[in-house]
C-alpha cells in the first residue's frame, strides 16, 4: 500500500468530545492543560465546547451535541483533513443511544491516523509529546485506488429485470 503525507502544522486543530459521565473529566484536562491548549485551534461537540470556552477564557468552534449529529461532524472534519488530533473522552461504563455515531467517529480517526485520547491519562500523554509543538507529518493509506476499484456487481438499472415486464 501507498501512503500519502498529511502535514501538521505548529498550530494543531484538536477535537473534544466528552460523554455526559465524563464531562467532569475533559474539564479538569482542559484546566490541566490550559497553557498548551490556547495555542492551538479547538473544535467541540456542543455542552463541551461551551464548557471548554469558559475554562480556556477564549472561544472554541462548537459544533452540535453528540447525540445531534455532533460526532458525526467531527468525522466529516476528520474526512476533510481539518482535525490533526481527536480527544474523546466516552464513558465505557454507560450505554449510549447514539453507539453508533461514536463507533463510526472513532472508525474515521483510525481510517485517517489521526491520534486519539480516550482517557485523561492518553490525552495528558499526546498534549505532552514534543510532537505538539511542532509540524508533523501523518502518513496515511492512499485511498485512490480503493475508491476507483471496480465491483463485480451487475449493475442492472433498478426495477429491470430483462423479461420485458418491469
Amino acid at each position: 500500500m501507498t501512503y500519502k503525507k498529511i502535514r501538521m502544522a505548529n498550530r494543531k486543530r484538536i477535537a473534544l468530545v466528552a460523554h455526559d459521565g465524563q464531562k467532569q473529566s475533559i474539564v479538569d484536562w482542559v484546566r490541566y492543560n490550559k497553557a498548551v491548549l490556547v495555542e492551538h485551534d479547538l473544535w467541540a461537540t456542543g455542552t463541551t465546547g461551551g464548557l471548554v470556552e469558559k475554562v480556556l477564557g477564549k472561544p472554541v468552534h462548537k459544533l452540535q451535541s453528540g447525540p445531534l449529529g455532533g460526532d458525526q461532524q467531527i468525522g466529516a472534519l476528520i474526512v476533510e483533513g481539518k482535525i490533526d488530533l481527536l480527544m474523546f473522552f466516552w464513558d465505557p461504563l454507560a450505554a449510549q443511544p447514539h453507539d453508533p455515531d461514536v463507533k463510526a467517529l472513532l472508525r474515521m480517526a483510525v481510517v485517517w491516523n489521526v491520534p486519539v485520547a480516550c482517557d485523561r491519562a492518553t490525552a495528558d500523554f499526546l498534549i505532552s509529546s514534543p510532537l505538539m509543538h511542532g509540524e508533523y507529518e501523518r502518513l496515511v493509506p492512499d485511498y485512490e485506488a480503493y475508491a476507483k476499484r471496480s465491483l463485480p456487481v451487475d449493475m442492472k438499472p433498478a426495477g429491470k429485470t430483462g423479461k420485458g415486464k418491469d
